[in-house]
C-alpha cells in the first residue's frame, strides 16, 4: 500500500473499531504502516487477527482484539488490554457500522410498489433500531471508552465514519440514511464538547464504493452496471466510484495534529464529487 501523505504517526496508538472490514481494515494498516501502533477491534476475532499477524510479519506494531462496540464492559476490558499492551490511545476510528435487510425497502417509491415487495410499511422496528444502534452507539460507546485517555492526556484525534447519505438521504434505506445522519451531527457535538480539552473531533464520508457487499448490487453478472448503479454514476461529476485507499489522505490529514491542528467538527465528503453535483 502506498501512502498518501508524508505524515509519521510513530509512537502513537490508533484504535480502529470494525477493523475486520475492508475499508476500516485498510485504515489499520496505513496507520500501522505509518508507524502507530494499531489496535484493530472487531466481533469477528478471526479478521482481526489475520490483519495483525500479516502486519506483524511484515513488521509493524499491531494487534487484534474481539470486541463488540455495543458492549460497554467487554469494550473497557478491550481497552485496559489496549492499555497494557500499546499504551493511552492517541486516535480513536469509530468504523463500526453498517445495515441491515430488515431495514431497507425493496421498492424505490411507495408509487412503484409490487405486490410481494417490501415497502415502508413493512420495515422491521427492531431491524431500524438495529441499525441505529450499531451506527450512533457503536460510535459513542467507543468514545466513551477510549476518549477517556485523551482528556487526561489533554490531547487526541477521534474520526467518525459518516456516508453521502447523511447529507442527502438514498432511497430504499431510511435507517441508514437516518443513522449516519446522527454520525455527522454527533461529530460537531463532539467537536464542541472536547473542544477545550484538546481533543478534536472530525468525520469523513465516503462516496460509493465497491465491494464484495455491494457488488452484486451495483454490478450485473455480465460486469454492465445495474440500473441503480447507473443512476450513481449519472449523479457524480468524476463518472466513477471511489477506491477504498482514496480514502486514506482525509484519514490521515485529519488525524495529524500538526497538519489539522485548528480543524475539528468537520465532516469531510470523499466522493468524486458526488455531493456537489446537483443533477443539473
Amino acid at each position: 500500500m502506498n501512502l498518501p501523505l508524508n505524515i509519521d504517526f510513530t509512537g502513537k496508538t490508533v484504535v480502529v473499531t470494525g477493523a475486520g472490514g475492508v475499508l476500516c481494515g485498510d485504515m489499520a494498516r496505513a496507520f500501522a504502516q505509518a508507524g502507530a501502533k494499531v489496535a484493530l477491534l472487531d466481533l469477528n476475532e478471526e479478521a482481526v487477527k489475520k490483519v495483525s499477524e500479516e502486519l506483524t510479519a511484515e513488521g509493524f506494531i499491531a494487534k487484534g482484539y474481539k470486541a463488540n462496540v455495543l458492549e460497554p464492559e467487554m469494550l473497557e476490558e478491550v481497552h485496559q488490554a489496549v492499555l497494557k499492551d500499546f499504551g493511552p490511545c492517541d486516535i480513536l476510528v469509530n468504523g463500526a457500522g453498517g445495515n441491515n435487510p430488515r431495514a431497507t425497502t425493496d421498492n424505490e417509491y411507495q408509487h412503484e410498489a409490487k405486490e410481494g415487495q417490501k415497502t415502508f410499511f413493512d420495515l422491521d422496528a427492531s431491524g431500524v433500531d438495529f441499525v441505529f444502534k450499531l451506527n450512533f452507539q457503536g460510535t459513542l460507546i467507543p468514545t466513551q471508552i477510549f476518549a477517556k485517555d485523551m482528556v487526561e492526556k489533554k490531547s487526541g484525534s477521534i474520526l467518525n465514519i459518516s456516508s453521502m447519505n447523511a447529507y442527502t438521504p438514498l432511497t430504499k434505506i431510511p435507517a441508514y440514511s437516518g443513522a449516519k445522519a446522527a454520525i455527522s451531527n454527533f461529530t460537531q457535538w463532539l467537536a464542541t464538547h472536547f473542544a477545550g480539552t484538546g481533543i478534536r473531533c472530525n468525520a469523513i464520508a465516503p462516496g460509493f464504493l465497491v465491494s464484495n457487499q455491494n457488488r452484486a448490487l451495483l454490478f450485473n453478472e455480465d460486469g454492465t452496471p445495474t440500473a441503480r448503479s447507473e443512476k450513481i454514476l449519472k449523479g457524480t461529476p468524476m463518472n466513477r466510484f471511489v477506491d477504498s485507499e482514496e480514502l486514506l489522505g482525509g484519514v490521515f490529514f485529519l488525524c495529524d495534529d500538526k497538519a489539522a491542528s485548528a480543524i475539528t467538527g468537520v465532516v469531510l465528503p470523499i466522493d468524486a464529487g458526488f455531493a456537489a453535483y446537483s443533477g443539473v
